[in-house]
């Protein structure tokens, strides 16, 4: 009750949901295509069930923030850059993306996307899991943020569950607006391979800002909504 009648807290709590959020986009996306994999019944369940796992791993990564600092700790060596456990982290997660999404894109290209058949990567369960490994690698400095902007665990546990409500609700419009308009998938790919650059960048202690990354997607996200509105223009 203490907690609930502080402004501060209030504060921080709208912070970090609103970061949760905003960090959550590339997820969302990532969410989106995955599930799209999945015959239509079974979408909405792994959209929810990705999520949840996502809000579940978020928060035990919270309750590991001890080992977490451990993964900032010099690993080896490198041609005199210095390896953390967290490097890696980011640079698989960045590399998983830079293979994946283009392959993604080569399928919907070739035509094979619309023949796909169920296999072990299209596999309800293993969907669920990438979404949660993928969500650990975006998260990661989300989690080391949420620590510095408030001192409240309890807190931070209800920004993420607020913010996985909202990208709960939004995930299916989402998903259907990508499933509608396969240019809109084709930009998105391009986006996590956009994102997945940044993240093997971010390993390699190479920064690049968020806001220039948001910024490519915004615009191109705005110049492709003006191709579809010419398309329909077009058609009439």
């Amino acid at each position: 009750m203490t907690l609930l009648s502080d402004p501060q807290v209030w504060l921080s709590f709208l912070t970090l949901a609103v970061l949760e959020i905003v960090l959550g986009i590339d997820n969302i996306i990532f969410l989106s295509i995955l599930v799209d994999r999945l015959p239509a019944r079974q979408r909405r369940s792994a959209r929810l069930l990705g999520l949840g796992f996502a809000m579940v791993t978020r928060i035990a990564l919270l309750f590991s923030i001890t080992w977490l600092a451990t993964l900032r700790a010099t690993l080896f060596t490198v041609f005199g850059n210095e390896i953390s456990g967290r490097d890696l982290i980011l640079f698989g997660g960045g590399l998983f993306l830079i293979i994946k999404s283009p392959m993604e894109i080569r399928d919907m290209l070739t035509g094979k996307e619309a023949d796909r058949r169920p296999s072990a990567m299209n596999n309800f369960w293993l969907i669920i899991l990438q979404i949660g490994v993928i969500d650990i690698v975006f998260s990661l400095d989300s989690v080391f943020t949420a620590v510095g902007l408030s001192k409240y665990i309890e807190v931070m546990i209800a920004a993420i569950v607020a913010s996985v409500l909202v990208m709960m609700v939004v995930s299916s419009a989402v998903g259907r607006f990508i499933e509608r308009y396969p240019t809109i998938k084709i930009l998105a790919l391009a986006s996590l391979v956009l994102v997945g650059a940044a993240l093997i960048a971010q390993s390699l202690d190479l920064e690049i800002p968020n806001g220039y990354i948001y910024f490519a997607m915004a615009f191109s996200a705005a110049v492709e909504g003006i191709n579809i509105r010419l398309r329909r223009s077009l058609k009439t």
